[in-house]
């Protein structure tokens, strides 16, 4: 008889996903992705001025603030039919790639490799040997033993203050742990450097949008960002060199040692490529435009099929009718007014709670279709349109995972293997090596542009009477984000995000077929139903980031807070 499981947050900082499962025969057979609070951000827009929606809709998140401020000015700028000049395209890019720079670090790192990695056990490895391993594998400088014994000491001191934090609920010894000591201490002492690396990636993100979370230096129109490189106050060579010395810093980290951990933790999990692919309908946008339209692309992006790269479709503009036209979202099993599915533009957002329901309405997340299909975005997708498209850099890094997995796991590893729970994770790498390349190409770009005297920034945006309607979209870290707009007398009419978790968490569709949280849990063998760390591993594989598919709400109408501005 199945046996019922419920996890419930499942995420391991960010929002507030459950997840229902039911096990039988150590496999799941059903499965259930559940938003568990309600997002109001289109309700709060509606009547607004146009101009303020980037401010208000980067707080949907407090980590991937960015992602929503550059959707909410593209959409606007579509909507009015602007072009935007070079420069703010160029620092638009790479505020864009040192974000997903460090999300991607952040990932690996801080939230999901503690699903794979056993932090106790490392304690009783061998410093000495680990310096060795780390050595043979990479001539990254900081695997000295001095380093990783460090490291060790420092792990200790935090067991024996008792104050475990995140580690205190860690399934730490689970059968499925299965990297010996020296691995586990290895990448331990990694997570503590990673730390250091993602945050001064992040610094570009601060240089140029003036603050991290929540930028300041957007507009319809560009960025706020004087160009003056005689003036200190301004965006100046000082400045610039700067976020070229950052830039630097996280390619060797990048490429010594997220990369090379990643393929190290695939090659010893390898069982893992043949679970978790779920839907294999990927969705990725183009995006770090090169001109001031958006119709030329540094990073390409379209549509494949079922898995086949064979028939990958690219969208080849922010006014693509391809991508425009295809996008869908449905409510039947979600807690809003009614049952239907629509274009963003018809979308309403009326909540209407029932309590969980099985069969019927059981979460806050819309069920997103491309085609009428669900479809799975995020990394992978990203790194399967690219591979398709003929990215070379893509190809490049993409190709030297599966090579070095291939010669750890002594047999050939190739693309099919990427439809899984760990391909997820390799993909995220790839993805992060890729944008790493690309940052140095916008760096370039920028200065080029200043150097031919162009100091533009800024094209002001103007209102007709009437209705306006736009979209736009942005490859972020967790996969493509949309934003839909309808104006009508300079004034937001009606306004949509349709997030990347709410493509992957989404519930059952209008076809009641299954979203790609539910679909890539089934057939996931789970040891032990008390300790289902292998769920975990499935939808943390995923990024989940619930705060951007919902809001915060009491169905009972009581206070949640009260702020009192002094």
């Amino acid at each position: 008889m199945a046996k019922r499981i419920v996890i419930d947050p499942i995420t391991r900082i960010e929002g507030h996903l459950r997840i229902d499962c039911e096990i039988d025969g150590g496999k799941v057979t059903n499965a259930w992705s559940s938003g568990q609070m309600w997002r109001g951000f289109e309700l709060i827009l509606k009547g607004r001025d146009p101009r303020d929606a980037w401010v208000i809709t980067q707080r949907i998140c407090g980590v991937c603030t960015t992602v929503h401020a550059l959707a909410s000015v593209r959409t606007v700028e579509n909507a009015l039919g602007m072009e935007v000049p070079l420069n703010a395209q160029y620092i638009r890019n790479l505020i864009m790639a040192a974000h997903g720079i460090h999300d991607h670090i952040v990932h690996f790192y801080h939230l999901c490799a503690l699903d794979w990695v056993d932090i106790v056990s490392a304690l009783s490895a061998d410093a000495r040997a680990t310096a060795k391993l780390g050595q043979s594998l990479s001539d990254w400088k900081r695997n000295s033993y001095q380093e990783i014994k460090g490291a060790q000491e420092q792990l200790q001191t935090l067991v024996d203050s008792g104050q475990l934090g995140i580690y205190g609920s860690g399934y730490w010894g689970h059968p499925a742990m299965k990297l010996s000591p020296e691995v586990n201490l290895l990448a331990a002492t990694h997570y503590l450097q990673a730390l250091e690396y993602q945050r001064n990636v992040n610094k570009v993100v601060a240089i140029l949008g003036s603050k991290t979370p929540h930028i300041q230096n957007m507009a319809v129109g560009g960025v706020a960002n004087a160009i003056n490189l005689d003036s200190p106050s301004t965006l100046n060579m000082e400045r610039l060199y700067k976020v070229k010395t950052l830039i630097d810093e996280a390619n060797d980290f990048i490429k010594k040692v997220l990369l090379v951990d990643v393929a190290a933790v695939g090659a010893m999990y390898a069982d893992w490529t043949a679970i978790g692919a779920g839907v294999t309908n990927y969705l990725a946008a183009p995006d770090m435009p090169m001109d001031t339209r958006g119709t030329t692309f540094s990073l390409p992006g379209g549509y494949i099929p079922n898995g086949d790269i064979s028939r990958f479709t690219e969208i080849t503009s922010f006014q693509d009718k391809f991508f425009e036209d295809n996008v869908q979202e449905s409510i039947k099993h979600s807690w809003y007014d009614g049952d239907w599915t629509r274009h963003p533009y018809q979308g309403e957002t009326v909540p209407k709670y029932t309590d969980f329901q099985d069969n019927g309405k059981y979460s806050w997340v819309k069920a997103p279709t491309f085609q009428g299909e669900p479809a799975q975005v995020g990394p992978l997708a990203n790194v399967l349109t690219m591979f398709a498209a003929g990215h070379k850099p893509t190809q490049k890094y993409t190709t030297q995972m599966l090579d070095r997995v291939s010669s750890l796991v002594g047999s050939k590893v190739g693309i099919p293997a990427l439809h899984s729970t760990i391909g997820r994770i390799a993909a995220r790498a790839v993805r992060c090596a890729v944008l790493n390349d690309t940052m140095k190409e916008q760096w370039t770009a920028l200065v080029n542009n200043i150097a031919s005297n162009d100091m533009t920034t800024f094209n002001p945006p103007t209102f007709p009477s009437g209705i306006q309607q736009g979209f736009g979209y942005h490859e972020a870290p967790r996969g493509i984000l949309s934003h839909w707009i309808i104006i009508e007398n300079g004034k937001i009419k009606n306004y949509q995000a349709v997030v990347p978790s709410t493509w992957n968490a989404g519930p059952r569709n209008g076809k009641d077929a299954l979203g790609p949280y539910e679909s890539a849990l089934l057939g996931t063998p789970v040891a032990d139903p008390e300790k289902p760390l292998e769920v975990l591993r499935t939808i943390h594989s995923f990024d989940p980031c619930l705060a951007c598919a919902i809001h915060l709400v009491d169905k009972e109408n009581k206070e949640i807070v009260k702020v009192r501005a002094l």
